[in-house]
């Protein structure tokens, strides 16, 4: 039997999804909102010992793998185990659907899950669920220092190589979740990177104002963007608010960019800023992360503080560059990114392949302003 994506949307509305990557924070997140706001708490991995008790092996393979020991459990190869967890994912969530949909009807339950980004479109709105996501490395280390976590610790531990099975495990999950945690990052969900700055409290406000819990402060009549001017006091709140962002991949060399000021003719920074103080950025600029010389001009640097997602924010910036492009005689700008679907909503279209100084592959977008 198949329900439509609106029979299960209608029926999960009382539901709040809690997803992303391993080591992102779900289970703390999770419990400490429940906590707060007397909910329930669904945590698929502690469901799945009752879920196997009714599954049939016929119909649910996976979830019904029987292994001897830890060395044959970690003894597969690194698509062997992938295809398996993936298995494991995909079976128990029927059972996991008619559970949230019993629970759901009368009271408030948070999901602590693993979606894919197509789950997540087919079983909720943008506005219930969060990612929270931690960069793909390390996980087994990460995973096995949790207190809670202490019976897969000494398993994998009980193995003839246990460096080995680390080393296996860590190389599955890392390939499983790279693809997703960038496919996040580039989408239009609203998600919150764990960094060593990360805090509870911090990320229980962001997801609890995303969710609605308590009342957002935010108002567009409190917001505007603004070309940043070299040595303003805008350009100082600028460089604060970069010094204090999660991108970190991107950090430093924004900051060395805004501490020189490495702009010039028609290039600059754009802000967005709500209630006086910068909750947003994007650039214009001659070139990218790419030897692509011939290319600009290029839209780059677009970032949105976590708290304040979900309001199209990125789409307004782009929006405000593009005018900018235009005033300064340019018919068309450019945007990389190594994902489809994003862009394409702002009125970009895909124009090749390119490769970048690091010799990956991205997509180059393209959108017409005249």
């Amino acid at each position: 039997m198949i329900f439509q994506d609106n029979v299960i949307k209608e029926y999960l509305k009382n539901v709040y999804f809690i997803t992303g990557t391993p080591c992102g924070g779900k289970t703390t997140i999770s419990r400490e909102l429940a906590k707060r706001y007397n909910f329930l708490v669904y945590d698929i991995d502690e469901q799945f010992v009752n879920h196997q008790k009714i599954s049939n092996a016929v119909f649910q393979p996976s979830m019904n793998k029987v292994f001897k020991d830890a060395d044959e459990f970690f003894g597969r190869t690194v698509e062997e185990y992938k295809k398996w967890l993936a298995g494991n994912t995909r079976e128990q969530l029927d059972f996991v659907l008619l559970d949230l949909v019993r629970l759901s009807q009368n009271q408030t339950v948070l999901c602590d899950c693993h979606l894919t980004m197509e789950q997540a479109r087919q079983l909720t709105d943008a506005s219930r669920i969060v990612f929270l996501i931690k960069e793909p490395s390390n996980i087994v280390d990460d995973y096995c220092n949790r207190p809670d976590h202490q019976d897969f610790n000494n398993f994998i531990n009980s193995a003839s190589e246990p460096r080995k099975a680390k080393a296996v495990c860590n190389e599955t999950l890392k390939s499983l979740n790279e693809n997703h945690y960038n496919a996040i990052k580039d989408s239009n969900y609203y998600w919150i990177e764990r960094t060593s700055k990360s805090t509870v409290e911090e990320t229980v406000r962001k997801v609890g104002r995303h969710f609605g819990f308590f009342k957002d402060d935010f108002h567009m009549e409190d917001f505007e963007i603004k070309k940043v001017e070299k040595g303003t006091e805008l350009a100082g709140k600028l460089l604060k608010f970069v010094e204090d962002f999660s991108w970190e991949e991107t950090r430093e060399h924004t900051l060395g960019m805004l501490r020189n000021w490495c702009f010039s003719d028609w290039e600059t920074m754009f802000v967005a800023m709500a209630g006086g103080q910068v909750v947003g950025m994007a650039s214009i600029m001659k070139t990218d992360y790419y030897p692509l010389p011939e290319i600009f001009p290029w839209i780059s640097c677009v970032f949105v503080t976590e708290e304040y997602r979900g309001h199209r924010i990125s789409e307004k910036m782009i929006s405000f560059v593009n005018e900018y492009a235009k005033e300064k005689g340019f018919d068309r700008t450019y945007i990389p990114s190594g994902h489809i679907g994003l862009y394409e909503k702002y009125g970009y279209r895909y124009l090749k392949d390119i490769i970048n100084y690091g010799n990956g592959t991205d997509r180059l977008y393209v959108k017409e302003i005249k």
